[in-house]
């Protein structure tokens, strides 16, 4: 059979001047996606070798390791629900992100014609969250404080040891604060305060719930676990080459 499928290719590469795809091939041009909130972002699944001329395309969402579909049977659906589109081939693309969208995007291709008839490629999707806060009607213009947990957040988290591992960013003129990389400690309710010379006023507070995709901590965990398993197969090692030197000595000694 492997033999024919050789010859077959052979004939058609004597014809026609190409050999025909061996399998579906995916690639990616980035496996970690940085977002900001509420602007479009492109999860790129490219098809760099296929023969299926309808390939079946789906793209699924994982989040605390369970998948949900948000492209299935030719449609968007789940959390990305009138919310994003695929562009031709695979590409996903997401109009409005949201905070909720961090996860793991899985493109998945099956191809029936083709020898190697599914391939798939994982792209972790981190989004970067903005909380506002305005107030229009005051004279002088006001300067803004956040606080987090009825905690005022320094204005620089380098200089507080409690924040020194945050990466959020305040703009006292306009009100915003901005989260480069979300952590799972960012979660909590926030609330700003405004200030003149004449008073101040303050915010409803904003719950910000936070799902967190930690690249380096999965990757330190899975080095840790195979570093464990490389320390308890050199002691298995270690002990058995250790009995079987004792072995050998007894034999000597009968």
């Amino acid at each position: 059979m492997a033999l024919q499928r050789l010859t077959a290719f052979f004939i058609l590469y004597l014809i026609f001047g190409y050999i025909p795809s061996l399998g579906v091939i995916l690639r990616t041009t980035e496996k970690t996606v940085w977002a900001n909130e509420f602007e479009p972002i492109e999860l790129t699944c490219l098809i760099e070798s296929i023969s299926t001329n309808n390939p079946r395309i789906e793209w699924k969402k994982i989040q605390n390791g369970v998948p949900s579909y948000v492209y299935f049977q030719n449609q968007i659906s789940g959390d990305l629900e009138h919310r994003a589109q695929l562009i031709q081939p695979a590409n996903l693309l997401i109009l409005n992100t949201s905070r909720a969208d961090t996860a793991e995007y899985r493109c998945e291709v099956a191809a029936i014609d083709d020898h190697k008839h599914f391939d798939e490629i994982l792209i972790s999707l981190a989004v970067r969250g903005e909380l506002h806060c305005l107030e229009n009607e005051g004279f002088p213009a006001s300067q803004y404080r956040w606080f987090h947990n009825n905690e005022e957040l320094p204005q620089d988290p380098k200089s507080s040891p409690k924040f020194i591992n945050s990466t959020y960013s305040i703009n006292a003129d306009t009100g915003g604060l901005k989260f480069r990389r979300m952590r799972k400690e960012d979660a909590g309710e926030y609330y700003c305060q405004a200030k003149n010379e004449a008073g101040h006023a303050q915010c409803p507070t904003q719950l910000m719930e936070v799902y967190d995709v930690d690249i380096v901590g999965i990757f330190l965990k899975v080095l840790a676990a195979l570093a464990g398993f490389i320390i308890v197969m050199v002691g298995v090692s270690t002990n058995f080459q250790r009995r079987m030197m004792v072995l050998t000595m007894l034999k000597q000694m009968r």
